[in-house]
């Protein structure tokens, strides 16, 4: 049969991302419990098209992913842009791996268990070098310091949302991030909350006011402790309670080979 997608194209004009965009995938994820977490991903999964062709081959790409569908980890995905390389002809691959990871967790003071829905998201290229970074998103409560500071009775305080991404130079849990995230706020968030879990923490966030800044700057210090990362961003966002916008908050860092770091340009600078 006649292969239209490698007929040729008059206009001379390449492309940077042609594939595929918002396949659901069952998918699994290795937990730090020891087991395989069952999710559904979102995936995205593009190679470069040179000029002189017409189309790339879209089927080639589910039939990858098909391929990987009971190992798409941290480990895998180096083979997996290898493969979209190489059998589709090209010289850059992309896929973007979105996905909800689920934790139970218990309540602070009673221990109700419940279960909570955390966002992930695995960003990975090849375009000579390859390029891997991971994505965790967390919900947080913030108590704002200057309401505590000005008020006689009480302080506002709003959930809000952290989001970490990173480059590593070991392998890490998933878990690991989730904890410092949730770790670095003026208190928790859970899915289950009897009246003395309640009570607990609204008075561990009045204890330990937060402003989006102070939440950056607490996920940046204990990420670079870690040191198990050659560039890391945190972003905070809190969807204020008496106002009507967001608070927000970010802070990008690249991990040099000495150990020091150094605040990274804008995206035209790097």
């Amino acid at each position: 049969m006649i292969d239209m997608q490698n007929k040729h194209d008059h206009r001379n004009l390449d492309i940077d991302k042609a594939g595929v965009k918002d396949i659901l995938y069952p998918i699994r994820v290795l937990a730090k419990n020891g087991g395989m977490q069952h999710t559904v991903a979102k995936i995205n999964m593009y190679v470069d098209l040179p000029r002189h062709f017409k189309g790339t081959h879209m089927s080639r790409f589910v039939e990858i992913l098909h391929e990987y569908r009971g190992d798409m980890s941290i480990r895998t995905f180096s083979r997996i842009l290898d493969d979209m390389v190489e059998r589709l002809d090209a010289q850059s691959a992309h896929i973007e791996v979105a996905f909800p990871y689920f934790i139970e967790k218990a309540a602070p003071v009673t221990g109700t268990p419940g279960m909570m829905e955390y966002a992930c998201r695995f960003i990975c290229s090849k375009k000579g070098e390859k390029d891997f970074r991971v994505e965790i998103t967390a919900p947080v409560t913030t108590l704002c310091p200057c309401s505590r500071e000005i008020s006689t009775k009480g302080a506002h305080n709003q959930r809000g949302r952290v989001t970490i991404t990173l480059r590593f130079k070991r392998f890490f849990w998933i878990e690991d991030i989730i904890h410092l995230i949730e770790s670095s706020a003026s208190a928790e968030v859970y899915s289950v909350l009897k009246r003395p879990d309640e009570k607990y923490l609204t008075e561990q966030a009045y204890a330990n006011p937060m402003f989006v800044e102070d939440v950056v700057r607490t996920a940046a210090q204990k990420l670079e402790q870690m040191k198990d990362f050659s560039w890391y961003a945190v972003e905070a966002e809190n969807f204020e309670s008496i106002h009507n916008h967001s608070a927000y908050a970010y802070i990008e860092k690249k991990v040099t080979a000495t150990g020091e770091q150094r605040d990274k340009g804008t995206p035209e600078e790097r």
